[in-house]
């Protein structure tokens, strides 16, 4: 499959997923912290399975990409930004809420741009840029 089809997929599992974590949360009263952690031991137990195949790879990553892997994905992005997720969609409704939280793809691609060499085309850039337009125009008001 193309890498584009995956992120779709991607769109389309968080949006709805994040549907079904703000009902949950409030039907069942239930903390920011909680609902990050019931999800959280959910996905390692399918991950765990799913990449059983792989553990024998982990050893030859190398400190440096495990870091990267810790910090990044375990830290930043998935403790930090999950818990910040989850206490905002607790908080407002998900129109409100999912186009701002999911400017994540805009930092991403700044990112690349800045720290990983990546190149800033016209197309990229006016594409970020409507991107953005879309955001305010869904949160005004």
């Amino acid at each position: 499959m193309k890498p584009q089809l995956f992120a779709l997929l991607t769109a389309i599992a968080w949006g709805v997923g994040g549907y079904f974590e703000k009902k949950g949360l409030h039907l069942g009263n239930l903390s920011p912290t909680m609902g990050i952690t019931v999800r959280t031991a959910v996905a390692l137990l399918i991950l765990g399975v799913a990449s059983y195949p792989q553990w024998k790879t982990l050893p030859q990553a190398g400190p440096k990409a495990l870091l990267y892997m810790i910090i990044g994905g375990g830290v930043v992005a998935g403790a930090v930004g999950m818990l910040c997720f989850y206490t905002a969609i607790k908080g407002a409704p998900l129109n409100r809420v999912m186009p701002i939280a999911f400017t994540s793809p805009l930092f991403g691609a700044l990112m690349g741009l800045i720290f990983g060499g990546e190149p800033l085309t016209l197309k990229t850039a006016i594409g970020m840029l409507l991107t953005m337009a879309g955001i305010v125009v869904l949160t005004i008001g």
